[in-house]
């Protein structure tokens, strides 16, 4: 077998990048520097260049304690000019005839700062909000004070909602309620009576096109919101008899959250587009087709299909919408509707970072010195030394299955009372240190055992991290979903540990096991070893990366802890 150094190539600064994928997942806005540091470009190459070690010195000295999230508002602005952009860029491209007009979903991120950035960044292109509940459109109203402003309702709505959403037509702002049931347009037309206001009304189609990705259910035949085709006519049969057709101005559709692949936005672009033309055809002014949220993030960089990816760029994804809409609508010769979307992922997910503090490594292949072995050990004990001393000349897969072998036989024999607590503890020892040893040597192997993968993984260090996954990592522990994590500095050295992270809860559950990688899902993360200093151990900061969107603002208050800086 090969000598594993010789395989090893040489460590630099795009090895780094190359290992933890910030070339691709960090698109453009994160990246690191020749000093082995993660820097932060939130304008991309056109602004400054922001270092987290940097931000991290300063943060402690004014007193803040880890975990630490840090906000780049900036990055929300150009995620705002990105997107209207490309939609500009895909109106001219085809020659369509009508405009765009983004909103953003509060419940994404509703920190007032957050929401504020993105209405003052979406200013020049006329950026609206969604809604999907009073609390959320009470802020909606406040926060918006041009005349004409655009605010969605969708959700569930009872008297009171719709009350506030017609009180905020009357002063002057573009409130459109979607109607997400039938029985909600009945409750909708008799309050608008009471009111004495018309209602600005649009319906949300439950289109047979299906998502795709863990939010998959949000669209579909079985999804929670939206009319049927059925349910639709009698929606504009009541709208006729109520004399309300003028009323109907937008039509909408959601696939779901994070859609991986471009295929499922295409077809449901087509089946929606087709929806809107047959009901202008049948005398509704229909001014605006909602295509609802869906564009993702690309987690892990691999640009695939994968649930935690993206297929496609923010460019195909308009010209995807914008192409479709306009093919259909020329077929059907009706006019071409405004484009509404509600891209809160895509805005938000970017401009925020956890950073925590490793203060601990727990290891399982460690040298133990107070294991001394003698001439008259246990046979089992005799029998994993003789594998050890000889391991440079076995067949180390081999050698691997023996060892197994001897820490499963001393397991029974202890179980029966026949083995020793000692004994039991320099098996368990030298069974750690032999597999370390055959892992170590199939590295940089063309072809590496299965096993031998799971083994790698199953030797991998814990590090103790100082956060909760329940309060920032939710949709991890939730849904599987991934995040990048990678140390925030020390990437000109080549991380030699391979680990997974443990929380400070005491939940069995507040643990991350599963990484990206570019073509799988990794078991362990690469880390450097803790250094030791005069005061324990030397400061090792990682960082959680994407976390805009949900994480900061969904997780509680578990077990007490507090909040994040």
């Amino acid at each position: 077998m090969n000598d594993p150094s010789e395989a090893v190539p040489t460590w630099d600064i795009q090895a780094a990048r190359s290992l933890y994928n910030i070339d691709r997942w960090g698109a453009r806005y994160f990246d690191v520097n020749d000093t082995g540091h993660v820097v932060a470009r939130p304008l991309q190459e056109a602004g400054a260049t922001v270092d987290l070690t940097d931000v991290i010195e300063e943060a402690k000295g004014r007193g803040l304690k880890f975990p630490l999230l840090i906000r780049f508002q900036d990055i929300l602005r150009h995620r705002v000019e990105s997107i209207n952009l490309a939609f500009r860029n895909s109106i001219a491209e085809f020659n369509y005839q009508g405009q765009y007009r983004g909103v953003f979903p509060i419940k994404v991120n509703q920190l007032r700062e957050v929401v504020e950035e993105i209405l003052d960044a979406g200013k020049p292109y006329r950026f609206g909000l969604e809604v999907g509940s009073k609390p959320e459109l009470f802020a909606g109203l406040a926060l918006q004070h041009e005349a004409g402003s655009l605010i969605i309702c969708n959700g569930y709505k009872d008297a009171s909602f719709i009350r506030m959403a017609l009180m905020g037509i009357k002063l002057g702002k573009r409130v459109i309620m979607v109607v997400e049931k039938l029985e909600e347009l009945r409750q909708i037309i008799a309050v608008s009576r009471q009111v004495g206001a018309e209602p600005v009304l649009g319906i949300r189609a439950r289109l047979l096109s299906k998502g795709a990705g863990k939010w998959a259910e949000s669209g579909g035949e079985n999804a929670k919101f939206g009319l049927s085709t059925a349910e639709m006519l009698a929606a504009t049969d009541l709208l006729r008899a109520e004399k309300l057709e003028h009323c109907f101005k937008l039509l909408h559709f959601h696939i779901g959250s994070q859609v991986p692949d471009i295929l499922t936005v295409k077809k449901a672009v087509q089946e929606a587009a087709r929806f809107y033309a047959k009901l202008y055809q049948m005398g509704f002014p229909i001014e605006c087709l909602d295509v609802g949220g869906g564009l993702g993030v690309d987690y892990d960089g691999s640009r695939s299909a994968f649930d935690s990816s993206t297929n496609y760029t923010l460019q195909e994804y308009t010209n995807d919408i914008v192409y479709y809409l306009a093919d259909v609508c020329n077929a059907e010769k009706v006019p071409h509707p405004e484009i509404i979307s509600e891209s809160g992922r895509a805005i938000v997910a970017h401009h925020s970072v956890l950073i925590v503090e490793v203060f601990g490594s727990i290891g399982k292949a460690r040298p133990c010195n107070h294991l001394p072995y003698g001439d008259n050990e246990h046979a089992l004990v005799r029998e994993l030394l003789d594998i050890r001393r000889h391991l440079a000349k076995l067949n180390k897969l081999e050698a691997y299955h023996d060892a197994l072998e001897r820490k499963e036989d001393a397991h029974t024999m202890f179980t029966l009372g026949l083995l020793g607590l000692p004994d039991k503890a320099k098996i368990e020892n030298l069974y750690w240190e032999i597999s370390e040893a055959v892992v170590q040597s199939y590295r940089g192997q063309a072809y590496v055992p299965e096993e031998i993968r799971k083994l790698e993984d199953s030797l991998g260090d814990q590090y103790l991290c100082n956060f909760s996954v329940f309060q920032s990592l939710l949709d991890h522990w939730a849904l599987g979903q991934l995040f990048p994590i990678m140390p925030i500095n020390r990437l000109h050295e080549r991380p030699t540990r391979e680990a997974t992270l443990v929380d400070i809860t005491c939940d069995s559950d507040g643990q991350i096991n599963k990484f990206i990688d570019l073509r799988d899902v990794r078991g362990t993360l690469p880390l450097h070893p803790l250094n030791a200093n005069g005061n324990g151990t030397e400061p090792y900061y990682l960082g959680f990366f994407l976390m805009g969107a949900y994480q900061d603002i969904m997780g509680d208050l578990h077990n007490l802890f507090g909040r994040v800086n």
